[in-house]
């Protein structure tokens, strides 16, 4: 059954790169708007005359914190007329036609496993929200990677806010990738080049030798994929390699 289309007001706007926005959304009409760590909101947009030419999705990049505000944030795409609609037309003020939370990309219960969170972009959403509600909740949880790719130390999304999160959570472990950056201007908090060497690295040095069964055993995980196609079709064949069933790994679509 398809959730109403509700009326949601643009009470603030923050440039967080050169070409992304962070956008606070309320919902007049609710309490509190409650969803998931992990779940998307769909805008409907006036950009084209087909209902299905204007709906834009994006990962809720806030948590769930009792109150009628969540936090959007969005990369501005060259000749997409989404995101030109949100960044051009869209001012405090304005009120925007939306539906919402929709998806399944949500935490496993309970957490019983180490976490991969591997992103790129703006798909860093839904696991800065994940990472902070189970902060938040004191939730019992394995280790949790969080593997972000992008170019320049100047796109990396919340890093301080991350870094933080990783100072308070010693089980959290923020590791930024760059690939277009060199390890004197990163510093000891990152990498350089793509996330892929990154999982597989934690995943290769956690796997033990069972001399008893004389063959590899690795350790439980759980792999949460969420950025550009090419990124997650190229993350599912390295974890299906390093020994991995398909069912640990869940991935949310970005492009």
């Amino acid at each position: 059954m398809l959730q109403p289309w509700q009326t949601g007001k643009v009470i603030k706007i923050e440039n967080e790169t050169a070409s992304t926005r962070r956008f606070w959304i309320e919902m007049p009409g609710l309490k509190s708007f409650d969803f998931k760590p992990g779940q998307f909101v769909t805008i409907d947009l006036p950009i084209h005359e087909k209902p299905n030419k204007r709906w834009r999705s994006y990962s809720i990049a806030s948590w769930p914190d009792g109150s009628n505000v969540f936090e959007l944030v969005i990369v501005l795409l060259e000749g997409g007329a989404g995101t030109e609609y949100l960044f051009n037309e869209v001012t405090v003020g304005s009120e925007l036609t939306l539906r919402g939370p929709q998806g399944v990309f949500v935490l496993p219960e309970p957490i019983d496993k180490d976490l991969f969170f591997i992103c790129t972009g703006t798909g860093i959403a839904p696991f800065r929200s994940m990472a902070h509600h189970i902060f938040n909740h004191q939730i019992p949880h394995q280790h949790i990677y969080l593997i972000f790719g992008c170019r320049k130390l100047d796109d990396a999304l919340y890093k301080n806010e991350l870094e933080a999160l990783e100072q308070k959570m010693g089980s959290f472990h923020y590791i930024p990738c760059f690939s277009r950056e060199t390890p004197e201007r990163i510093g000891k908090n990152g990498r350089t080049g793509y996330v892929h060497h990154v999982y597989e690295e934690i995943c290769r040095n956690n796997t033990q030798i069972s001399l008893a069964e004389e063959k590899a055993i690795i350790k439980p995980a759980s792999f949460f994929l969420c950025g550009w196609k090419n990124m997650i079709d190229e993350a599912k064949q390295k974890i299906i390699r390093l020994g991995y069933d398909k069912k640990s790994i869940h991935q949310e679509l970005y492009g």
